[in-house]
């Protein structure tokens, strides 16, 4: 075999000597970012104009576009060198298909109207990417399908090093340049600061900036690592500082007890997040595992420490979650909630096996670091394709509460089927139009044709409702008819509550036999009316403007005495139209004595 054969079929990247593979190399990643910038901007360019933009129309081709554009460079600019040429060119491949289907899936699932891909997706898919692609490379260069874990160690925090600097490459490039335009239009020359507002020309150079800056700390080999080794040693002592706060927690809770935690309402995502803060500075600690690696015995203890208190975190997290799953079912916040605890389980499980078990300092973390990867892009491929959509199981999922009675009717919330749930909730309210229940049918049948969704969701909507609260002056009861329909007025859940209730008047105020109701809350008056058909509705409101009376003192003034005066101004008629009078205030002034 030739050295040119073997240089094909070993790294891919021919030459005969290291130069040569350089300028090779930089070639490459410099073309990768060029054309990435080209793309970007051919991809603004299609979002330019209305609803009849090329992106609006055809969101299943642009959302794969994009988030391809967006995150595939990555894998080009970092392979080129590390990989064989026909290992690159196949998982660049890969890379590629499985970003743009999951962005097509993201469209399809979503149901007609202004369908973009969603935030999660690029959060996600962004992750799962940078994980699976430091799986491939170190197996790579070792030659074998799993490789040794100095290796991904190396592999991953070399390329997260290198990213923060390339971005701060980029950025500090952007300043540069800005300055530079700064100056040149002090003397009247304005064509920099044109043209770095031009899309055509600012784009494709962040992407030569970007891909510069990678190929820079790439042939650096030897000052990323000491970077990395600074940054590592810093970030290990802050493990002291959360194993203490965390441990502390923990320890406070049989004391204070879990009520505080669970109405915070964001309980799971607050232990999580203090789960994974454990789990990257406990790697930080520990790094590759080598012996001549290891930090001092204080730090060592603080490992052990540290990963025994992993697993109780995500234990609090599943118990937060199956308590709201069992109140209010599953939604696509909670299954990738869900996912994420299930990530984290194997974290703290492995983690503890690691700090109890005897021999080598926390070998067993290896292993667990592994798998725990691997099952990270198993998930998120799961949860951004058919297999484990959260808006499919979400919608399946309140629909079997509400068939088998585990939601109340009223109490059910269409509008997440209508409006968050995409085409599996649209699928599920058409059933449950069909659904032999009256009452659900006719909910769901709303809801099907309501262009926007409520203003509050259903939960808040009743515990706002329950919060009402109408005291009726002396001698009047409130109409039975008006308490009755007290969800219609929008207005009082948030006016008449425990702190501040609303006093109640019944009066006629137009003289046609019928009396209104007027409800003071400090600041103004609200005036309602009945239709001929019973409904109650707003139909005016008074305000303090003028006069002796404070805001705050209104309910009280009102529930003493109210009068009826005539309007300054009345309504006038021209042709067959009423025009309705609009005042200017003017408050009296006390003239000088």
């Amino acid at each position: 075999m030739t050295t040119e054969a073997a240089n094909i079929l070993g790294t891919g990247w021919g030459g005969t000597t290291p130069d040569g593979d350089r300028r090779r190399i930089a070639i490459v990643r410099l073309t990768v970012g060029l054309v990435q910038g080209i793309v970007l901007y051919l991809l603004l360019r299609a979002t330019e104009g209305d609803s009849a933009s090329w992106s609006q129309r055809h969101p299943d081709l642009f959302a794969p576009a994009l988030l391809t554009a967006l995150f595939l460079p990555a894998v080009l600019l970092s392979g080129v060198g590390k990989l064989r040429l026909w290992v690159y060119v196949v998982w660049s491949l890969i890379a590629g298909l499985v970003l743009a289907l999951l962005a097509w899936h993201d469209i399809a699932r979503q149901a007609d109207g202004a369908r973009e891909a969603t935030f999660p997706l690029f959060v996600f898919a962004a992750a799962a990417l940078f994980i699976a692609h430091h799986l491939v490379v170190p197996a790579d260069r070792e030659r074998r399908l799993a490789a040794s874990y100095p290796a991904y160690f190396d592999a991953a925090w070399m390329a997260g090093v290198q990213g923060v600097l390339s971005v701060g490459f980029a950025g500090a490039f952007w300043l540069l340049l800005l300055l530079g335009a700064s100056l040149f239009k002090i003397i009247g020359l304005s064509f920099l600061s044109d043209l770095l507002q031009e899309s055509w020309f600012s784009l494709p150079l962040t992407g030569l900036a970007f891909a510069t800056a990678v190929h820079l700390t790439d042939v650096r080999d030897g000052l990323i690592r000491g970077v990395r080794t600074v940054a590592l040693m810093l970030l290990s002592w802050l493990l002291l500082v959360i194993t203490v706060l965390v441990g502390g927690f923990l320890l406070a809770l049989p004391f204070t007890g879990l009520d505080g935690l669970w109405q915070t309402g964001s309980a799971t995502a607050l232990v999580l997040s203090a789960a994974a803060a454990l789990i990257v500075l406990i790697n930080t600690a520990y790094q590759d595992g080598r012996p001549d690696h290891r930090p001092p015995v204080v730090l060592r203890y603080g490992v052990r420490v540290a990963s025994a208190l992993i697993a109780p975190l995500v234990g609090l997290a599943f118990w937060g979650l199956a308590l709201r799953i069992g109140q209010h079912g599953l939604t696509p916040d909670r299954i990738i909630a869900t996912a994420c605890a299930v990530i984290g389980a194997v974290y703290g499980l492995g983690y503890l096996f690691a700090a109890v078990r005897p021999g080598p300092w926390m070998k067993p973390l290896e292993r667990t670091n592994v798998a725990a990867a691997v099952l990270s892009v198993a998930v998120i491929l799961a949860l951004f394709s058919p297999l484990a959509d959260p808006a499919r199981l979400s919608a399946k999922d309140q629909v079997a509460r509400l068939e088998r009675g585990a939601v109340a009717a009223k109490d059910f919330d269409y509008d997440f089927l209508r409006f968050d749930s995409g085409k599996a909730g649209l699928a599920a309210l058409d059933r449950l139009i069909q659904s032999p229940d009256a009452e659900i049918a006719e909910l769901a049948r709303a809801a099907r044709v309501r262009v926007d969704r409520e203003a509050y969701s259903i939960q808040d909507r009743n515990e706002r409702l329950a919060g009402i609260r109408i005291q009726p002056v002396d001698g009047q009861t409130t109409p039975p008819s008006f308490t009755a329909q007290l969800g219609r007025q929008d207005a009082l859940m948030y006016t008449c509550n425990s702190e501040a209730p609303c006093r109640l008047r019944t009066l006629d105020l137009d003289g046609d036999g019928r009396v209104e109701v007027l409800l003071a809350a400090p600041g103004s008056i609200m005036a309602f009316a009945q239709d001929a058909g019973g409904q109650w509705s707003q139909t005016g409101s008074y305000s303090v403007m003028c006069g002796k009376v404070s805001p705050n003192d209104l309910p009280k003034a009102f529930a003493e005495a109210v009068t009826v005066a005539p309007a300054s101004l009345p309504d006038l008629v021209v042709g067959d139209q009423t025009l309705k009078a609009q005042p200017q205030i003017r408050c009296a002034t006390a003239s000088p004595g």
